[in-house]
């Protein structure tokens, strides 16, 4: 053998299959990597995000390069928004060689709140997840999901009770395919103000009784919720199709109400 020869190795992946069957995606999942994140604010946050990422193979292919996508990852570390997010997905697909692929990123998100009369601040962690993906022979999109944790109160309670409602923990769910960017700032503020009263990380006894009554002001059933924040996502410039929904764990049932609305923005 050659001295060159010893230090050759096969690229099996890279070799013809005889199947003929196109794989719509194939990558990584579970990958658990840090992340930088730009806020509404243009400031940067740091968090831990689950990571999958995939591209479609060619029947003619075997297999894609597995390690190409950490390295994509480990060469982009700058904080992501909306527009770096979209370069990072065309560095994969042009590094896999690929015309279709994904990539998805779910992590908490923290926003830092100040209470309503204490003016306290403290941090409120919501669940997001981003993803862009392309189609063959289409352009890429790029979808934004948060889940927003906010009270709900009864008016039917409020209705009949001679004093107090019965109020929940409700979880609006808002998924958006962007037109443009957003941050997960503006579509939990959204979800927040459509809502009886939003939580918050930290309150005193003047905030609680401020939260308390706010609720009490503004009583919503669970239809309210997904209809009020319909109206503002259809009057969103910046989003092409959304989702929202909601799930009230409710505090007189051993059972959550829920309800869902899907539309698109002409």
């Amino acid at each position: 053998m050659n001295a060159p020869d010893r230090f050759f190795l096969a690229d099996v992946q890279a070799s013809a299959d005889q199947r003929q069957l196109a794989i719509h995606k194939v990558g990584v999942k579970g990958l658990r990597y840090p992340l930088a994140l730009l806020d509404a604010d243009g400031k940067v946050q740091h968090t831990v995000a689950q990571v999958a990422m995939s591209v479609g193979l060619p029947p003619e292919v075997k297999g894609t390069h597995m390690s190409r996508f950490v390295e994509i990852l480990e060469q982009r570390r700058a904080p992501l928004n909306v527009s770096r997010l979209l370069r990072l997905f065309e560095d994969m697909l042009l590094r896999l060689d690929a015309s279709s692929g994904e990539i998805e990123l779910a992590f908490p998100y923290f926003i830092s709140k100040a209470a309503p009369v204490s003016t306290v601040e403290s941090l409120l962690d919501y669940d997001v997840r981003m993803i862009v993906a392309k189609r063959a022979g289409q352009a890429a999109e790029v979808t934004l999901e948060v889940v927003a944790p906010v009270t709900s109160l009864c008016p039917c309670s409020k209705e009949i009770s001679e004093y107090g409602a019965h109020n929940q923990r409700s979880h609006i769910t808002i998924i958006a395919r962007l037109r443009s960017g957003m941050t997960p700032d503006e579509l939990v503020r959204l979800a927040e103000e459509e809502a009886s009263c939003e939580i918050f990380g930290l309150l005193k006894r003047p905030d609680e009784k401020w939260v308390t009554e706010r609720a009490y002001d503004h009583p919503k059933f669970v239809e309210d919720l997904v209809r009020d924040i319909a109206l503002r996502l259809m009057n969103e410039p910046r989003i092409a199709q959304w989702t929202v929904k909601s799930e009230n764990f409710e505090s007189i049932h051993n059972h959550s109400a829920y309800a869902e609305i899907n539309g698109d923005n002409a």
